[in-house]
């Protein structure tokens, strides 16, 4: 793979968006200078698999459906009734999610690692930070994979069209974390700009009710005034909510279904979540091109990745060659079933492994990689690319 050195954004950049969390020492030398370089075909690759991939998806979640597959799943039964609500009704749509690939440059199949369908990130550094960072280089800026922010705004207005009989108005929460704070922050401007009035608040500074007049997702701003949301996006996931706020889950079952607030990205994205639905498709597709073989049995003589069903960042993951010997891990904190996916090389460059992200919203629609070891955690470094006419 063809990844050139390049200067990296200045601080001031970070600093004229808020975005001092990209440069702070915690979280490293983030934001690289170094440009991946793809071709015209590549870039069409990564946007057909992403298309193709999500209607095996939805094929996918119908089918655990009608086989009542929840449990084996690993999903939280209080989910259940949200999940299948959701999923038979149009209006709770499907914003964003991202898949995360192997291979895909010089020749290679791209194969699919995971979709997180739920709480992805990585927006801020998918849809500006990399646009920036070419312009800053001299590049044609507009010669990437990048149409992340228009698509999330057409996303939005389509959610309007969808639910015409409730106020424009969505009410925003993330954890306590400042990266978490910038992707919600992009999404509520996409928000704005399909004509969405937005506020903020953190899940204590919120009120749910389910009384049938008087019901859904309410902020209380002191002195006898408060205010209606009609749409609820949380960057919070939902199988945390499910185990740490039962009553909660119990609350948003009733508002969903008594249609007074639509509460995004929608349950039904657990089904898409968890990582049995990859052996759920492996199943359904097998020997798809863009699959790996995956199983909830240890398989035997090939090289394999072990990985909870239901892990974040890299966290519990173990890669075992032929002889089950660990070749990489990774610990965590993450307790729940696990799944065994075939191994697959990431793309290397000068010893270091290449993850591509490409973000769906409504179809393919934007591109970053990470760099770091074989197993991508939370010290990966973010790289952007570039589509090169002579590629």
């Amino acid at each position: 793979m063809k990844v050139t050195k390049h200067n990296k954004l200045k601080d001031e950049f970070f600093k004229s968006l808020n975005a001092e969390w990209a440069i702070s020492p915690e979280i490293g030398d983030y934001i690289q200078g170094d440009v991946v370089t793809i071709s015209q075909e590549e870039a069409d690759a990564y946007y057909e698999a992403a298309n193709t991939l999500y209607i095996m998806f939805t094929e996918a979640g119908d089918y655990v459906l009608e086989n009542d597959m929840l449990e084996e799943m690993g999903i939280n039964p209080n989910l259940t009734e949200l999940i299948k609500y959701t999923w038979d009704n149009d209006n709770h749509w499907h914003l964003y999610g991202r898949f995360d690939f192997a291979g895909g440059v010089d020749g290679e199949q791209i194969k699919l690692i995971e979709f997180n369908a739920d709480t992805a990130t990585s927006l801020p550094e998918c849809a500006v930070f990399q646009w920036a960072h070419l312009k800053d280089n001299g590049f044609n800026n507009e010669s990437q994979f990048n149409s992340i922010f228009e698509n999330l705004v057409h996303n939005f207005k389509i959610l309007r069209q969808m639910n015409p009989d409730k106020e424009p108005n969505i009410l925003f929460t993330h954890m306590d974390s400042d990266e978490d704070k910038a992707n919600v922050e992009l999404m509520s401007q996409a928000a704005v700009e399909a004509g969405f009035d937005v506020e903020f608040r953190f899940l204590p500074e919120i009120t749910f009710s389910d009384d049938e007049s008087e019901g859904g997702v309410w902020v209380d701003y002191g002195e006898d005034r408060h205010r209606r949301f009609d749409f609820w996006f949380k960057l919070l996931p939902w199988e945390f909510l499910a185990e740490d706020e039962p009553e909660l889950i119990e609350l948003l079952t009733s508002i969903a279904k008594n249609e007074q607030c639509v509460i995004l990205n929608p349950a039904y994205t657990m089904l898409f979540q968890s990582k049995v639905i990859l052996k759920v498709l492996w199943d359904l597709f097998p020997e798809h091109p863009l699959l790996l073989k995956t199983t909830t049995e240890k398989p035997e003589g090939i090289k394999y990745v072990e990985k909870v069903i239901f892990g974040r960042e890299g966290a519990n993951v173990s890669i075992r060659d032929e002889n089950d010997e660990v070749m990489e891990e990774q610990v965590g904190e993450y307790e729940s079933p696990t799944i065994f996916q075939e191994y697959v090389e990431l793309s290397t460059d000068n010893g270091q492994s290449y993850q591509a992200g490409v973000f769906f919203i409504g179809e393919g629609a934007g591109l970053g990689f990470r760099r770091g070891t074989k197993i991508m955690n939370d010290t990966a470094e973010f790289v952007s690319h570039y589509i090169s006419e002579d590629e």
